[in-house]
C-alpha cells in the first residue's frame, strides 16, 4: 500500500470513528448539559492528523522569480510546485519581497510557505484567471479561480508570516458587488454581480449539471481568496491576508484543517474572514479578523445545491480568536441547506461598535436546514451593536425568501459570557409556529448594558442560569 493510500484509509478511519461518536454525543446532549459535548469534541481534536513535509525546500527564485512587485510570477510558481509534487513534496518557499502573481494552483504534500517580510501581490485582471470547478455564495459553478486553489489534494499548507495581498479595491473586484455602501467613489458604474447571482441560483433550482454553469468573462462573479475544495489534511498558519476579492478562507467539501494564527483585514463586500462549508473537523484557532462581513460564516450550500449535495458542517471549532468589525463574530449560514451540527466557540474576544451580533443563526424557508448543538464558552465581548445571540429563520438580504423547506433551530449553550454593551438585544430570535427555535441556554451571563433583554417569536424553551442582564437576574421563560 503507498503512503497516501495509507494516510487516506487512516482518515477515513478516523472520521468515522469521531462521526459515530458524536453523533451519540449529540442524542444525549440538551438544554443545559453541554459538558459532555465539550469533553467528546476534545477527542476530535486529539484524533485530528496533521499535516506533514518532507524536509526539501523549493525557492521560487531558482525557477525565475523576481521580487519587484511587477513582473509576473505566475509561471515561476507553476514550475516551483511542480517540481516539489514531483519529487514527493516539500516546502515551496516564498522569500522576503514583493511577488506580482496569477493564480496559484497546489498539489498534494506542499507547504507554500512566506518569509515574514514576503508578500504575494495578486493580479486584479480577470483574464489572469482561468476558469475552474468552484462555488459562489454557496452555489457550485465554473467560475474564475480562486486567488489560492485546491482540488483533491491530500496534505498541503500556507504557512508563514507573510502577506497575502489580493489587491481588491473599489476600482476592481469589489465594484463588481453593485453597492455603494463601501465608501466607493460616486459614478463608479457597477458590474452588478447580484443579477448574474440570480442568474447562478436558478440554474441550480433547474438542476443544470455543475459542468454547464460555466460564468467567467463578462458573467462578474468575484473568485474566493483562498479554496481548498475536496481536499483532506490541511494547514493554513500564520499568514496575513488583506485586500480579497470576496470569501477568503473557503475550505470547502474539506476535511481536517486546521486555521492558526491567521490574521485577516479586509473590508470589503462579502468579505467573510472564514466560511467552512460542507466540511468537517475544523479548527480555526489564535486568529484575528477584522472584515467587510462575517468574521466566521460556517456554510453547508444554499437552497437546491445544498440539498443536493446535501452534506452537512460539522465539528467546527473556534478557539482564542479575536473578532473586530463584522456582521458577525461567528455566523451559521444563510447558505446552510445542508445543515450545521457540533460548533464549538470558546475563550474569544469580540469587540467593535461595528461587530453587529457576536453568534447568530441565519436560514429561511428557502434554505431550510438543521442547526444544532452550538456550545459556546468563555466569550469577552466588549461591543457589539445589534444583539448577543440571532437566531432567525427569516433572513431576507436578497428580498422574498420564502419556501417550503422549514428549517430546525435547537440546542445552543452560551456559557460564561461577559458583555459590556449587548446592543439592541441580548437574545433575539424567530422561528416559525410549526418549527420553533427550540433549547436556547444562557449560563452564567453577564450582559452589563442592553437596550431590551430579548425579543422572541416562536421560540420555544429558553433557559437563564445564574445569568444577569442590566444587573438584573434573569428567570427562565416558562413555556
Amino acid at each position: 500500500m503507498t503512503k497516501s493510500k495509507f494516510i487516506n484509509l487512516k482518515i477515513i478511519v478516523l472520521f468515522l470513528s469521531i462521526s459515530v461518536l458524536l453523533g451519540a454525543c449529540g442524542k444525549q446532549v440538551s438544554g443545559t448539559n453541554a459538558e459532555i459535548a465539550w469533553s467528546k469534541i476534545e477527542m476530535v481534536v486529539k484524533s485530528m492528523p496533521q499535516t506533514s513535509f518532507l524536509d526539501k525546500i523549493y525557492n521560487i527564485n531558482d525557477f525565475g522569480a523576481v521580487a519587484d512587485g511587477l513582473t509576473s510570477n505566475t509561471a515561476a510558481f507553476e514550475k516551483a510546485i511542480k517540481a516539489c509534487a514531483a519529487n514527493g513534496g516539500g516546502v515551496v518557499l516564498v522569500p522576503n519581497g514583493k511577488y506580482f502573481t496569477g493564480p496559484i494552483h497546489l498539489e498534494s504534500n506542499i507547504n507554500l510557505h512566506l518569509e515574514d517580510n514576503a508578500e504575494i501581490l495578486f493580479s486584479t485582471n480577470p483574464k489572469d484567471y482561468p476558469l475552474v470547478h468552484t462555488s459562489f455564495e454557496g452555489t457550485e459553478l465554473i467560475n474564475y479561480s480562486p486567488l489560492i486553489y485546491a482540488k483533491n489534494k491530500t496534505n498541503i499548507a500556507i504557512t508563514g508570516k507573510g502577506t497575502l495581498n489580493g489587491q481588491a479595491n473599489s476600482t476592481n473586484w469589489w465594484i463588481w458587488a453593485g453597492s455603494k455602501s463601501y465608501g466607493w467613489q460616486s459614478g463608479i458604474p457597477s458590474q452588478n454581480d447580484p443579477n448574474n447571482r440570480e442568474v447562478l441560483v436558478d440554474m441550480a433550482e433547474r438542476d443544470v449539471p455543475v459542468s454547464e454553469r460555466v460564468f467567467g468573462e463578462g458573467r462578474y462573479l468575484r473568485p474566493n481568496f483562498v479554496e481548498f475544495f475536496d481536499c483532506n489534511t490541511a494547514l493554513i498558519k500564520d499568514v496575513k491576508i488583506i485586500n480579497a476579492p470576496f470569501w477568503i478562507l473557503h475550505p470547502i467539501k474539506t476535511n481536517n484543517i486546521i486555521v492558526d494564527g491567521v490574521t485577516v483585514t479586509s473590508h470589503g463586500p462579502n468579505n467573510d474572514g472564514c466560511d467552512p462549508e460542507y466540511s468537517q473537523n475544523v479548527i480555526i484557532k489564535n486568529c484575528t479578523f477584522n472584515t467587510g462581513d462575517d468574521c466566521i460564516a460556517i456554510k453547508s450550500g444554499r437552497d437546491a445545491d445544498g440539498r443536493r449535495v446535501a452534506i452537512p458542517s460539522k465539528n467546527i471549532i473556534v478557539q482564542n480568536c479575536k473578532m473586530i468589525d463584522g456582521h458577525g463574530g461567528v455566523v451559521m449560514g444563510s447558505e446552510i441547506s445542508a445543515g450545521v451540527n457540533n460548533v464549538f466557540v470558546e475563550n474569544c474576544i469580540m469587540d467593535s461598535p461595528n461587530l453587529e451580533r457576536a453568534i447568530r443563526i441565519k436560514t429561511n424557508s428557502k434554505r431550510g436546514g438543521i442547526i444544532e448543538g452550538i456550545y459556546v464558552r468563555n466569550l469577552q465581548i466588549g461591543t457589539v451593536k445589534e444583539c448577543v445571540l440571532k437566531a432567525t429563520m427569516t433572513y431576507n438580504v436578497y428580498g422574498s425568501q420564502t419556501g417550503n423547506f422549514i428549517p430546525t433551530i435547537r440546542n445552543i449553550n452560551l456559557e460564561n459570557i461577559k458583555v459590556n454593551d449587548g446592543g439592541e438585544y441580548g437574545i433575539l430570535a424567530d422561528g416559525y409556529k410549526e418549527s420553533p427555535v427550540e433549547n436556547i441556554t444562557f449560563k452564567n451571563v453577564v450582559i452589563k448594558k442592553v437596550d431590551s433583554m430579548y425579543s422572541l417569536k416562536n421560540v420555544k424553551n429558553v433557559h437563564f442560569v445564574d445569568t444577569y442582564i442590566n444587573d438584573k437576574k434573569v428567570e427562565s421563560i416558562k413555556d
